[in-house]
């Protein structure tokens, strides 16, 4: 009696163990040899047919075409493919950042250089021989202005005091070119200190600094704003795989091969609660980003950009204002010089009366008010920018946590019947929920096993980056200078944002998962969970229950 029972044990057990086998039949192994020769891998090894699969330690431990060697290649390369898959996300997503800022700084300096070349040719033909060697003066503020613009550390409003006293030391020397060599520096400085009161260049100073200012320290935080997203977007895109996630990447993507299910794809809930998992870290940064794309950046552009006095009115006001101080300057020039000397001496020596004063100047030749009328063509073009800008921010907004929707959209996972889909275990439906967004969202995670106590330190460095430009872009809409030459010094690490074009991929995210070029993307879940589903696997469990119960018989 107990040798036939331990012989109907063994049966069982036989049974069991090829009871999804097809019915008993040894299956082919050619269609997982095509496949794995395909990804550029030897052949030697690889079963002709099933074998058995309890050396399996990711995938489901049933008859399998895959040794452990292969799971372990498929494994590695499962890594690789995946986290080349966020990178490219990445990089489309920085190439459209790019996109933007050399949209905006092209629209920017073409602005910038226009209105150079207006002032030259406009003063050019009024002034004449009274501009030409006085030039420089006017081209070094320009120049100035693109160096803060493109992110030296100046202080705009010294930028453009200088410049005024530059302008007031040249014009001091033309109106009576016989006598400036008797205009020393203690004088010159001492001239400088009476513009406050005296007010050479009458109201032209405050209001170009009032507009100007403002406008530059918004264009300037845009872009920079523009180069920090890039590089957040980066560096976060760079972090690597854990191994808890590899494992259920594995499973996810190539598992089904070693099962003979290759054709079937996952689950699509399946397949997010395999990426949110893996994307939890990157998810968390899902509110800074919001508060730093709408609240600075499209701040930015709707306040500063379209608003009144628009973008190129402000830039183009720089000669407008620059001609009315000079003219206001000549018309007041005898009175304006006779108080300063008055005050300041002709060497310097305060209160001392020059001589100069009293002579006779000479009339020169007059510069004309310039006007600027914003054409029907430029107003077009800065309301496209304004629109382009703005929707393609907005499309970026919600970025890190629609990232896990957008890798298992398409070929990734199952749009079909939710019960021909992988499951992790077999071709079935899939019964746990969808988790939600963000590391504190996965400790019920049934796919990936997370230690939410331990996040990553890459991305908290990168939230708490994106809190700090947050408020220094803020600081900047309202008017205040701020000074980013430290940003990258918040943290560590450094570099543009903005991706190389050789780099840049334009796009939208890519598809995850396999193409007929590239092999499959899945994970595994941890080896002590399971997914529910409808197959008909016998589990290791009770294969382990069947053999306790045939040694015990075996014993008596």
């Amino acid at each position: 009696m107990d040798l036939t029972a331990v012989a109907l044990l063994v049966s069982f057990i036989s049974v069991s163990l090829s009871a999804d086998n097809a019915g008993g039949k040894v299956r082919s192994c050619a269609d997982v040899r095509q496949f794995y020769s395909g990804k550029g891998f030897t052949l030697n090894g690889v079963p002709q047919s099933e074998i058995s699969g309890e050396h399996l330690r990711i995938c489901p431990q049933g008859y399998t075409c895959c040794t452990s060697a292969m799971e372990d290649t498929l494994s590695n390369l499962s890594r690789r493919e995946f986290e080349g898959l966020v990178r490219e996300a990445g990089r489309s997503i920085q190439a459209s950042l790019n996109a933007q800022y050399r949209t905006f700084d092209t629209y920017f300096l073409e602005l910038l250089n226009g209105s150079e070349r207006w002032l030259e040719e406009a003063f050019v033909a009024s002034l004449g021989d009274l501009y030409r060697p006085n030039a420089g003066v006017f081209r070094d503020l320009y120049a100035e202005l693109r160096r803060y613009y493109s992110g030296a550390s100046l202080n705009l409003e010294e930028v453009l005091d200088e410049f005024w006293m530059r302008l007031l030391e040249r014009l001091l020397k033309a109106s009576d070119p016989e006598t400036a060599s008797l205009l020393s520096d203690d004088f010159l400085e001492c001239a400088s200190k009476q513009t406050e009161t005296l007010r050479p260049f009458g109201d032209a100073p405050r209001e170009l600094k009032t507009k100007l200012v403002r406008a530059f320290i918004a264009a300037r935080a845009f872009v920079q704003g523009l180069n920090v997203a890039g590089e957040i977007v980066r560096k976060v895109s760079q972090v690597p795989l854990s191994l808890e996630c590899n494992r259920a990447i594995m499973k996810l993507v190539y598992c089904p091969h070693c099962r003979g299910l290759g054709s079937i794809k996952p689950c699509v809930n399946y397949c997010k609660n395999v990426m949110k998992g893996c994307l939890a870290n990157q998810a968390d940064l899902d509110t800074e980003w919001q508060s730093f794309i709408a609240v600075t950046l499209l701040n930015t552009v709707a306040s500063s950009f379209g608003a009144e006095p628009s973008m190129d009115t402000v830039i183009y006001s720089i000669p407008v204002r620059i001609s009315e101080a000079v003219l206001a300057m000549q018309e007041n020039m005898e009175i304006y010089t006779s108080k300063v000397f008055k005050a300041c001496g002709d060497r310097g020596e305060e209160g001392t009366p020059s001589s100069i004063s009293e002579e006779p100047k000479k009339k020169g030749s007059t510069v004309t008010v310039l006007e600027y009328k914003p054409s029907p063509k430029s107003a077009a073009r800065l309301e496209v920018q304004v629109t382009d800008v703005s929707s393609k921010l907005k499309e970026m907004q919600f970025y890190w946590i629609q990232l896990p929707s957008a890798l298992c959209s398409g070929k990734t996972a199952s749009s079909t019947s939710s019960d021909k889909c992988w499951n992790g275990i077999t071709k079935a439906s899939y019964l746990p929920e969808v988790m939600g967004d963000g590391l504190a969202n996965q400790i019920n995670n049934p796919e990936v096993e997370i230690d939410i106590t331990k996040p990553d330190r890459t991305i908290r460095q990168q939230i708490m980056l994106l809190k700090i430009m947050s408020n220094r872009l803020k600081n900047a809409l309202n008017g205040n200078d701020v000074d980013f030459q430290d940003t990258s010094d918040d943290f560590s690490g450094s570099g543009s944002g903005m991706c190389a074009d050789h780099l840049c991929v334009r796009g939208r995210p890519p598809v995850f998962g396999p193409k007929t070029d590239r092999p499959k993307l899945y994970a595994y879940a941890p080896e002590n969970k399971r997914v529910k589903g409808s197959g008909n696997q016998i589990q290791p469990s009770v294969i382990l229950l069947v053999l306790l119960l045939a040694t015990l018989l075996l014993r008596r």
